[in-house]
């Protein structure tokens, strides 16, 4: 080392040569007359070298010109060393000034050690052996300061320590002057003119700091890659020598002129302890880059530097050493299809060796870690990618050149395969990373915000990557795809993908078990966002403005969409469509759903949730079970929501597609509405049905499913559209305030369906009239009397359900809401024999014989408000009715006997009476006949004419049949058992008995049953004085039902045989006297 000093030390005096103080003075005072006594100082180069060994040296710090600075700036100890008196000098802080003529003497002697033969001599002597064995500096012309220039570029690879240490210094030398730099000032003095770059003034700045000129260059040339206004374009040339400058000032920070004085402060308080080399003093002032304590033009300097590594991956000393084996392991530098600019680029390494790691291959640890630094500075700053900055100034949606610049960003930096490379993502998420996620690695994939990129592009995906590589070059034929190529389709792979996943045997090739399991997983992650599907997001922007606006929370948006599906345009109606057709098949695919509805998934759907393939299962157990006190708010909202988009086409239930789809080809063509397919295949086989011995048109498979649906629509009006609509605007009148679900809606509109329009009435009428048919469609009658069901009714058939109910309506281990629900159906039925499909079915002959008249005046879908059954009653009490119509009739009259409810008309007729006389036995709702006893009791004092005949009317009934007055039948029960028990009831017999026996003096009937009849008898005879017969057959009625039938019948028959034998004889008389007087 003292030899390479003294060595280094001749050399600089001789190449010196200034012995004489005034030649200083002249040489500050002219610049031109300084560099011509440098010249003549070259020329004494030998004489000044002896003297130096002789006196020990000129010295720097001895001359006048330069003493007082030294003295003030440069530690004592470093003025016996030129080059450290140098190196201090020129590295001194901004607000430091220095003399000019001292840092015109400093401009000389840097001038003269750079271009001086003597100096590249040293360099021949102290790196013999390193020049020979690299060939391009052994190849430069000598004389000329190109060896230095050469050894400067190829100082990585100097493993000579004395060369080493020669050729260190002489960079702090020459990187602090772009005019020292060998070739540089040649190939960009004219760019350095048109940019103004040349325009430091050397009289007010250090001289020395010239490394302002080369970062105004570097500032052209990203102003240029980014393609700003006014740029100018920079020759290749000088590109070349600014890109190489960059490079070769890689390793320490101290070479890059103009950012060692921006950062000096900055590397003191954030990277004091980092030692210089290799650049790890970028790379720690690169980390603290957003810090708010960085200063700006540290800031500014810094990402300059990070833009130029970002066109050329080799201005980072670090990337460019730890990757070097593995770009040309994996030939990343050697494509021919690419420019070699492009070769370059930070972005084209970076997708070369992800695109290695993806496929299973080896990269060092090393150059990996290294990827990781510069993926997350790509992330951590959007100006660091011209194409971003160059298309991010028009503002606007993500679309076009943007979302192009953007993916190129994702692919380059692959944040997929580790969350940390997202600086945002990994300080917001800091904490659920800690707890939630603890289990994940430093490394492995996680849910990101960039799944929108991801999305786009499959191989953003690490873990989907690696499961389906072998899936998509089987299926979609990917061989031969480069992996950076900018030509494959970034949706074509995923797409085709897609398409397999759900295919079942029968329909070919599908994909292996691992990736449709990763594949489903992606359809899960863009169902929360529509901008997770590009294809989505591409063709519904306008809708998604138009319509959904508002809607901002994760999932609102496709289901803003699924609502508005008609509204749609055709494009994004089709791929809403498609997307909403596969949720049907597998429900998971709504993330957000699923989560909601775990606690009912864990309690009653688990088995079908743990099922490898969904087909639909899932859905309809959620649908079932929703109503269950697991269910929560949200998972209702988001099955209710996805019932209702089924509503919107048939195809969006999977189970109904494909158990119907032949049968809605065949018999319900150009039909799509799920509600309409529905309606349509259940008529068909409702016809079918009544037409005895025909077969069914739609297949068992279908029946069953289609069952299903019918069932699953009776729970929510909105469920069956026309409804909802024809009654939208009664809702919001009389059902404000209930809540959709449960059929309570619906419940509302029938308890009001006195005072609803007269469409949504018909519609209401309509909906009851299907449910009496099939009590299984009610579903507030099958919620409530679901255990009752079980209890009573486990055998019988659906159709049969209700009838079922009413025969057991009055056990005593009835249900008590059960019992009230029943009731209000009887309410319902007996205000419209349409509503009653078995006294329909009943007295279909007897209806028309003796109704007619009430038929004609009747309107179609609007209630008879129990006209049609008072009729028959009225046919009842004639005892003209056929057997089975007076059975029904017979079960009607018991029934509305103990509950005044049940009769409409009397109902109707007397609601202000029965309010007036008998408001006790209203309250008590015992319904055990005491309305009607009291309304008979107070037959007098009924002033309304309609309710005096409706009480009159149910008097004439109770002489048909006791079991018609249910407090007479309670009061002479025994009786009846001890004195009627061998005479069969109906048509008024046991009635006809008990009056027998209480005119028959040797009977002893029980006190309650003789008041009873005799105030019945009374009744009667009111009634008949009231409302005489207004007609032959009307009187002949009374006769045949009054309990005196015999004694009456007995009487008209004695009257008639007397009338007979006084006719005879009458006529004998007669016929004699004509005799005679003939005779005469």
């Amino acid at each position: 080392v003292t030899a390479l000093s003294l060595i280094f030390m001749s050399v600089l005096l001789a190449v010196v040569g200034f012995e004489r103080k005034s030649d200083t003075e002249n040489a500050a005072e002219n610049p031109e007359r300084g560099r011509n006594a440098a010249g003549e100082g070259k020329a004494a180069a030998l004489d000044g070298a002896s003297a130096a060994r002789r006196s020990g040296g000129w010295k720097l710090a001895e001359e006048a010109a330069c003493r007082e600075d030294v003295s003030r700036i440069c530690p004592k100890h470093s003025w016996n060393n030129n080059l450290a008196v140098l190196e201090c000098l020129q590295d001194r802080k901004d607000e430091t000034e220095i003399a000019s003529d001292c840092n015109h003497l400093l401009w000389n002697y840097k001038l003269n050690l750079t271009t001086d033969p003597k100096f590249e001599s040293v360099a021949v002597e102290v790196c013999k052996t390193t020049i020979s064995g690299i060939k391009e500096c052994a190849a430069e012309e000598r004389g000329k300061g190109y060896l230095v220039s050469c050894l400067v570029d190829h100082r990585t690879n100097i493993s000579e320590y004395q060369c080493n240490q020669y050729i260190t210094k002489m960079t702090s030398i020459v990187f602090s002057d772009y005019r020292l730099i060998c070739g540089f000032m040649d190939k960009c003095k004219d760019d350095i003119n048109k940019l103004h770059c040349g325009s430091v003034n050397t009289g007010e700045k250090d001289i020395h700091s010239q490394g302002e000129v080369i970062a105004c260059l570097e500032k052209g040339l990203v102003s240029e890659a980014e393609e700003q206004p006014g740029q100018y374009t920079i020759k290749e040339d000088c590109k070349k020598s600014i890109m190489r400058v960059a490079e070769l000032s890689s390793d320490d920070f101290h070479l890059d002129r103009h950012l060692y004085f921006a950062c000096r402060e900055d590397r003191e308080h954030f990277c004091e302890n980092t030692p210089a080399g290799e650049g790890k003093v970028y790379k720690c002032l690169f980390n603290h880059k957003f810090e708010e304590s960085m200063s700006d033009k540290c800031k500014d300097a810094l990402s300059t530097r990070q833009k130029l590594i970002a066109q050329d991956y080799k201005v980072s000393y670090s990337l460019a050493k730890a990757c070097k084996p593995d770009l040309r392991k994996y030939r990343c530098n050697m494509d021919t299809a690419m420019p070699r600019a492009r070769e370059a680029k930070l972005s084209y390494l970076l997708l070369c060796l992800e695109a290695t790691v993806h496929r299973g291959q080896t990269v060092s640890g090393e150059c990996q870690g290294e990827m990781l630094d510069y993926r997350r500075m790509l992330m951590e700053d959007y100006s660091l990618s011209p194409e971003i900055v160059l298309v991010s100034r028009d503002k606007g949606i993500l679309e076009g050149h943007c979302q192009k610049a953007l993916q190129t960003l994702i692919q380059e930096t692959d944040p997929g395969a580790d969350y940390r490379i997202d600086r945002a993502l990994n300080e917001a998420c800091e904490s659920v990373i800690q707890t939630a996620c603890k289990h994940i690695r430093n490394g492995d994939p996680i849910l990101l915000e960039l799944q929108y990129f991801i999305s786009r592009d499959w191989k953003l995906d690490p873990i989907l990557y690696k499961k389906c590589q072998n899936d998509a070059a089987r299926i979609c034929h990917t061989h031969g795809w480069n992996e950076t190529s900018e030509f494959m389709p970034p949706g074509a792979v995923f797409s085709c993908l897609y398409r397999h996943t759900y295919r079942t045997e029968m329909q070919g090739r599908r994909l292996s078990r691992d990736c449709k399991t990763e594949v489903q997983r992606i359809l899960h992650q863009r169902a929360l966002d529509v901008k997770l599907d590009p294809e989505l997001q591409q063709r519904c922007m306008t809708d998604l403005g138009k319509w959904c606006s508002e809607k901002t929370e994760a999932g609102q948006e496709l289901e803003c969409l699924q609502y508005h599906l008609d509204d749609l345009v055709s494009n994004c109606r089709d791929v809403v469509g498609n997307l909403t057709e596969l949720e049907s098949e597998d429900i998971q695919i709504e993330a957000l759903l699923i989560r909601a509805c775990e606690p009912v998934i864990q309690s009653y759907c688990h088995e079908v949730a743990d099922n490898q393939i969904d087909t639909g299962d899932l859905m309809e157990c959620l649908v079932a079970n929703k109503n269950q006190k697991e269910m929560n708010e949200k998972c209702a909202v988001g099955v209710t929501h996805f019932q209702l988009i089924q509503m919107k086409d048939f195809r969006f239930s999977y189970k109904f597609k494909m158990a119907c789809k032949e049968d809605v080809l065949k018999l319900c063509p150009n039909i799509k509405k799920k509600v309409d397919v529905v309606i349509c295949l259940s008529t068909t086989v409702r016809n079918d049905t009544l037409q005895e011995g025909r077969e069914q048109r739609v297949s068992m498979k279908c029946r069953k499913q289609l069952r299903v649906e019918e069932l699953e629509m009776s729970e929510d009006i909105r469920l069956e559209p026309d409804l909802y609509e024809s009654c939208r605007q009664d809702i919001k009148q009389h059902c404000q305030n209930v809540v959709f679900g449960n059929a309570q809606v619906i419940e509302c509109l029938k308890e009001n369906k006195k005072r609803l329009t007269q469409h949504c009435h018909q519609k209401v009428f309509k909906l009851q009239e299907t449910e009496m048919m099939d009590p299984e469609l009610d579903f507030q009658l099958m919620r409530v009397c679901k255990q009752m069901i079980r209890r009573f009714c486990s055998d019988t058939d659906a159709k049969n359900l209700l009838q079922c109910l009413k025969q057991n309506k009055n056990s005593e281990l009835m249900d008590p809401k059960c019992k009230q629900m029943i009731t209000k159906r009887q309410i319902t039925q007996n205000t419209d024999y349409r509503l009653n499909p078995v006294l329909r079915k009943a007295c279909k002959a007897d209806i028309p014989k003796f109704c007619l008249n009430v038929l004609n005046n009747a309107k179609d879908d609007n209630e008879l408000e129990g006209q049609v059954i008072s009729c028959l009653k009225l046919k009842y009490a004639d005892q003209r009715l056929s057997p089975d119509c007076e059975g029904q009739i017979t079960v009607i009259l018991q029934e509305s006997a103990l509950d005044y409810r049940l009769d409409p008309q009397l109902q109707l007729q007397c609601s202000d009476e029965i309010l007036r006389l008998c408001a006790e036995e209203v309250a008590a709702q015992e319904q055990t006949g005491q309305v009607e006893e009291c309304l008979k009791i107070n037959l007098l004092k009924i002033s309304h004419e309609g309710c005096k005949k409706e009480v009159l009317n149910i008097l004439k009934e109770s002489k048909a049949d006791i079991f018609v007055d249910p407090v007479l039948h309670t009061a002479c029960a025994l009786d009846i058992k001890h004195q009627c028990a061998a005479i069969p009831p109906g048509r008024g017999r046991q009635m006809s008995c008990l009056m027998e026996a209480l005119q028959d003096k040797r009977v002893r009937l029980q006190p309650e049953c003789k008041k009873r009849l005799q105030d019945r008898i009374d009744m009667w005879s009111y009634a008949a004085k009231v409302a005489p017969a207004e007609g032959f057959s009307d009187l002949a009625g009374q006769v045949f039902t009054s309990p005196a039938k015999s004694y009456i019948l007995s009487m008209l028959a004695m009257c008639v045989v007397l009338l007979f034998l006084m006719g005879l004889l009458c006529g004998r008389i007669t016929k004699r006297v004509t005799q005679e007087l003939k005779d005469r």
